[in-house]
């Protein structure tokens, strides 16, 4: 069975952080949430505290199937300046294991040069960023994924992202059965 995990920060986005964890943990998909700080417990981006289930100087990348980063400002900008986070998803993605991204992270994607023509979408106000690493930007749809790839807009999107891993774990009927019982 797959195991993911996601990752916080200080500065993280609450909803973008614990809706896919939700959904995940919904559909029976094996889910750590992972602190890059020094202590398991961060404040995001609105004041909300947070407790991980693990911290990432104890984790072993290796047991994941993919590795999701939510948005925040000061969150991307946490989890961007993590080598440990950034060399890991560099050798994911290189190496076809999935990863994610929402809001303002998938300039972490971009920065890593991941996603030079890569289909790709963030949060509006970061479309230049994405355009000038050489994303193929895709400004109308919500959440993109391409291969191993996926990215979204904003915490508005958290739903249909969460929902797009989970299809991309347990396939489509079980992401639609989800997305009726939540009636999205």
């Amino acid at each position: 069975m797959a195991k993911i995990a996601v990752f916080i920060a200080d500065g993280t986005e609450e909803v973008e952080a614990i809706t896919p964890v939700d959904l995940l943990r919904r559909a029976k998909i094996d889910c750590d949430v992972v602190s890059v700080m020094e202590s398991n417990t961060v404040t995001a981006s609105r004041g909300i505290v947070i407790t991980a289930d693990k911290n990432i100087k104890d984790i072993d990348f290796a047991d994941y199937d993919m590795l999701v980063l939510p948005g925040g400002i000061k969150g991307t900008e946490n989890l961007g300046s993590t080598a440990a986070l950034t060399d890991a998803v560099v050798d994911f993605a290189r190496n076809g294991k999935a990863v994610a991204a929402i809001c303002a992270a998938p300039t972490i994607f971009s920065g890593l040069g991941l996603l030079k023509g890569v289909p790709a979408t963030c949060n509006p106000s970061f479309f230049d960023k994405l355009e000038t690493d050489g994303a193929l930007l895709d400004r109308d749809s919500v959440v993109v994924r391409s291969d191993n790839i996926i990215t979204s807009q904003a915490m508005g999107t958290s739903v249909p992202f969460g929902l797009e891993i989970v299809k991309y774990f347990a396939g489509e009927e079980a992401a639609s059965s989800l997305k009726s019982n939540i009636r999205f």
